[in-house]
């Protein structure tokens, strides 16, 4: 329930969750233009009018191209050539793009050193999401020194320019007391901050922050308000939180049938927690008909992915022989699982099995 988001790298027209994976395309590609006009711009194949810059732009455009398949075959040799190319006219998206390939290996040989190179050289001209991405180096400490307060200082540069994902995570810091006094304030003041440009992760850590009044008087309504942002959004930490919500009655009516909604959307999403309260909701039949095989279904979804509190759970079944036959063979591995991951009542069953 409590755990925090924290967003990594973000690129010229992409975002990086975790430094995994992107997420948005953004307004630096042009859709309407078409790959033929482009490339004679950016090969200077066209009349004398045309400027270094729009040169330059129309480089970095077929980079990205490139880079990620649109419209013509994903080619990371291409768009390399095109990023180069067009960080020789000091196009600083090029710049943060190479830096982006060098730092993830991507279609070259990862190399920190030059990532570190070419987020520099465009941060130095104002280029905000590579100021975010020296942050993120400087805060991970990859191929370079751990610096918590280099890292701020390159995310409150990117955060003054108004990158959301800049305020996240100079929000994250700040709350935290990463390189920083912890100040729950200044943490809550960003997450507002990217929460208003619809920023899913800042939306989500505010909705903790007002229900477990850190930094703020505890306000149920509000956290609600904010859990519900993040889900509409697809957040499945947010849906488990308005299934919990509805579950309890807290902040708002207690809800079973609501509750089942939320849960089953984080579900079908593949989160852990959700899985094993979907299935205590089918183990007591809280607005859903009692149904023990479903509620085992859940339970052993959330236990294969390592949740201690399902592992525990279904030894607990399987060693009671209640609702199912007995297996002691089950219950013994099942307490197992949850006894590893440091889960008390788990090592104590083991103890009483013995």
């Amino acid at each position: 329930m409590s755990k925090r988001i924290f967003l990594t790298f973000v690129l010229t027209s992409f975002v990086f969750i975790f430094g995994m994976q992107n997420t948005a395309f953004a307004s630096s590609y042009d859709a309407t233009k078409d790959v033929e006009s482009r490339i004679l711009i950016a090969n200077n194949e066209i009349d004398s009018s045309v400027t270094k810059k729009d040169i330059a732009e129309a480089q970095f455009s077929l980079g990205l191209m490139y880079d990620h398949g649109y419209r013509v075959k994903q080619d990371y040799k291409e768009a390399r050539k095109y990023y180069e190319l067009a960080a020789e006219e000091n196009n600083t998206d090029a710049l943060n793009a190479l830096g982006l390939m060098y730092d993830n290996g991507k279609g070259v040989k990862q190399d920190y050193k030059k990532a570190k190179e070419y987020y520099k050289l465009a941060a130095k001209q104002n280029n905000v999401e590579a100021q975010h991405n020296l942050g993120v180096m400087y805060y991970r400490g990859n191929g370079i020194k751990q610096d918590h307060k280099k890292a701020i200082q390159y995310y409150e540069l990117a955060a003054k320019q108004g990158l959301a994902e800049a305020q996240l995570n100079f929000g994250f810091m700040y709350y935290h007391g990463n390189g920083v006094k912890q100040d729950y304030k200044k943490a809550r003041e960003y997450y507002e901050l990217a929460a208003e440009q619809s920023n899913v992760d800042a939306q989500y850590n505010l909705a903790l922050m007002y229900e477990h009044g850190e930094g703020v008087k505890q306000d149920y309504k509000k956290a609600r308000e904010y859990y519900e942002l993040a889900a509409k959004q697809g957040a499945a930490k947010a849906q488990f939180a308005l299934g919990f919500a509805y579950s309890k009655g807290n902040g708002v009516k207690q809800d079973y049938k609501k509750a089942m909604l939320y849960y089953e959307r984080a579900v079908k999403q593949g989160d852990a927690e959700a899985q094993l309260n979907l299935g205590f909701m089918y183990y007591r039949g809280n607005g859903v008909k009692q149904d023990y095989k479903k509620a085992v279904e859940y339970f052993e979804l959330a236990a294969d992915q390592g949740l201690a509190a399902a592992q525990y759970n279904l030894g607990n079944l399987y060693w009671q022989g209640k609702y199912f036959p007995k297996n002691k063979q089950k219950a013994i591995y099942y307490f197992e699982l949850a006894s590893k991951q440091g889960l008390a009542e788990a090592k104590n069953k083991l103890q009483e099995i013995e």
